[in-house]
């Protein structure tokens, strides 16, 4: 398989463990559920009295004409029942909808949430097409198990049951024996081949996310795969891999052909047998024509939903395999969390503390070695050098995106992990240096910093960005719809939509990681001067490759390989003539 990836094969105890984790979802509604299973189990006994009535119809209908009497008892039970029987269906359909609806929700709800604890890592390595189709048809399992589990399997079973009983009651005992020898038959069969069956679903499933993932990628990428002129590349790809899910499908198609043709030999020689022995009684005179028509609507009434009950199963494991999946996810363990001693973070100020810190995204290469410096509050650091220098993982260990490998990042001289991250981020704002904006309009992203602001708030922020005028030439203005990432928006302008964003959020510490190097000269200078005036209150980390833009800054620091080789202002780091005057010679010179 050109993923890289094997269907696993089935496992029983992950069925099991997803079942176990759908039932306290279910849990909450269990009055609900008690009033739903209790319609069920009476539309079940009205069904099951049907027949009798029926039987006794036809009993009452088959005297001599000088003895006909219409069997109005009969024909009003029989009406009753199945009425009862019908309102009663629908009834629990309509108890039971709250059920699985709201655990639909509940889990839907918990999965996204639990995506957004889960580590910047596992982000970075994660498929987005693969992953929302996975959560996708995860869901939609847990309605089917929901529904049919309860609705489909454990009536039928009850059935089959019930309508032994009345066998062992009116007839011999072999008429009892042969419906359940054909019904455990008929199980027995059907269990193993969907078994076996399981693989060809769980490869179509690993096929169907892995094309998902590289058709979103695609897609999300457009402008590059126009870029490089690789459209047959990609649709080759794509095609190969549907290739190959077509032909899991065929395969999984052709093993239920194989199955229902089974099943229907095993229903029909039951069916035959049970008929032959009851036809056989009342040419003897040992049973009514009543009897044969009782024995014929039970198997008609009792092998329908049998027959249903082996799709249903099917389709049960088939939503417990994509359900593994998704249940998979809350499984996956936070890299990054909360101690349980953690304290909300609560100043109007605030200092920053890098102490000797390391840090490696892989242990095998090196960000980050003994990384020493201090922020007071109020007070800008300015982290330049070349790229690759570990400037930009400044800012995602400030944020706790990680955790150090080794020494502390601090904020007022307490480690951050002694915090909340939630209170952390809130006391944090950046412009990142690749701006990416919601598919929504200008007004929401720009509110997005603060999402309960007032509209003068937000459009307060938006002119401090030097944003308000373009936004105001627009034909729909702040509700104008920015696109896929803000396709629609240029660099710069984006990048000021971003700037306005943290503004909005207004935190004591304001991190720009290369805030400016989307826009022109003169919009670059106005927004300095803005951000000057922001800054100036505020504990600020400037990473920047241009060096125009951290002239001002109250500390430099040059980073190289992820160690610091020199600090100061700029004048003393120009007079150094080290790294830094020969970057600031040659930018320059450029």
């Amino acid at each position: 398989m050109n993923s890289g990836k094997e269907a696993s094969a089935p496992k029983s105890n992950d069925a099991l463990k997803a079942i176990r984790s759908v039932l306290p979802y279910i849990w909450q509604y269990k009055w609900r559920v008690a009033v739903a299973m209790a319609c069920l189990i009476g539309a079940k006994l009205a069904s099951v009295v049907m027949p009798l009535y029926l039987k006794d119809i036809v009993d009452g209908l088959s005297l001599p004409g000088t003895a006909l009497v219409l069997p109005v008892a009969a024909l009003i039970g029989y009406g009753f029942s199945r009425l009862l029987s019908s309102v009663l269906g629908e009834l629990r359909d309509a108890f039971f909808a709250p059920v699985t609806q709201g655990s639909i929700r509940r889990i839907s709800t918990q999965v996204f949430q639990h995506l957004f604890a889960l580590s910047l890592r596992f982000h970075m390595n994660r498929q987005t097409g693969g992953l929302s189709r996975d959560i996708e048809r995860g869901t939609k399992g847990v309605s089917f198990l929901l529904n049919f589990t309860l609705f489909n399997i454990f009536p039928t079973l009850l059935e089959i049951v019930m309508v032994a009983a009345v066998l062992l009651w009116r007839f011999e005992i072999q008429f009892a024996l042969v419906t359940l020898a054909s019904i455990i038959t008929y199980i027995v069969f059907t269990l193993v081949v969907t078994e076996r069956r399981m693989r060809f679903r769980r490869e179509m499933n690993e096929l169907d996310s892995w094309a998902n993932t590289r058709a979103v990628d695609a897609l999300l990428n457009y402008e590059t795969v126009k870029y490089f002129g690789c459209e047959d590349y990609e649709h080759r790809r794509y095609d190969e891999n549907l290739a190959q899910w077509v032909h899991a499908a065929i395969r999984n198609q052709v093993s239920l052909n194989l199955l229902n043709m089974g099943q229907a030999v095993i229903i029909t020689a039951g069916v035959t047998a049970l008929l032959w022995m009851s036809a056989t009684g009342v040419v003897n005179e040992e049973l009514s024509v009543g009897d044969v028509v009782l024995v014929s609507a039970y198997l008609t009434q009792l092998y329908a939903p049998l027959n249903f009950l082996g799709f249903v199963y099917r389709e049960i494991r088939h939503a417990l395999t994509d359900m593994e999946r998704m249940f998979r996810l809350l499984e996956q363990g936070q890299e990054v969390a909360d101690l349980p001693t953690a304290t909300e973070l609560h100043s109007p100020s605030a200092s920053v503390q890098f102490k000797d810190v390391s840090f490696a995204y892989d242990e095998r290469r090196q960000v980050i070695r003994n990384l020493n410096f201090e922020i007071p509050a109020g007070k800008t650091l300015a982290v330049v050098g070349a790229s690759g220098a570990g400037k930009s993982t400044l800012a995602r260990l400030l944020f706790r995106f990680y955790d150090v490998s080794h020494g502390q990042v601090c904020v007022n001289n307490v480690d951050v992990r002694h915090f909340t991250q939630a209170s952390l981020r809130q006391h944090i704002g950046i412009v990142p240096q690749d701006t990416v904006l919601f598919n929504d309009t200008i007004y929401h992203n720009i509110a997005y910093g603060k999402p309960d602001a007032t509209r003068d708030e937000v459009l307060s922020a938006a002119r401090a960005a030097r944003i308000h005028l373009f936004v105001e030439q627009l034909p729909d203005g702040y509700d104008t719809r920015v696109g896929e990432r803000g396709l629609k928006l240029s660099g710069g302008e984006k990048q000021r939509v971003a700037i306005a964003r943290t503004l909005l959020k207004n935190p004591p510490i304001l991190i720009l990681d290369e805030a400016t190097s989307a826009l022109d000269t003169h919009t670059e200078r106005a927004i300095q001067d803005q951000l000057k005036v922001i800054a100036k209150d505020r504990t600020t980390l400037i990473i920047a490759h241009r060096l125009s833009t951290v002239i001002d800054a109250d500390e430099i620091v040059v980073m190289d390989r992820g160690e610091i080789i020199e600090r100061g202002n700029h004048r003393s780091l120009l007079l150094k003539q080290g790294k830094y005057a020969a970057m600031w010679a040659l930018q320059q010179q450029s």
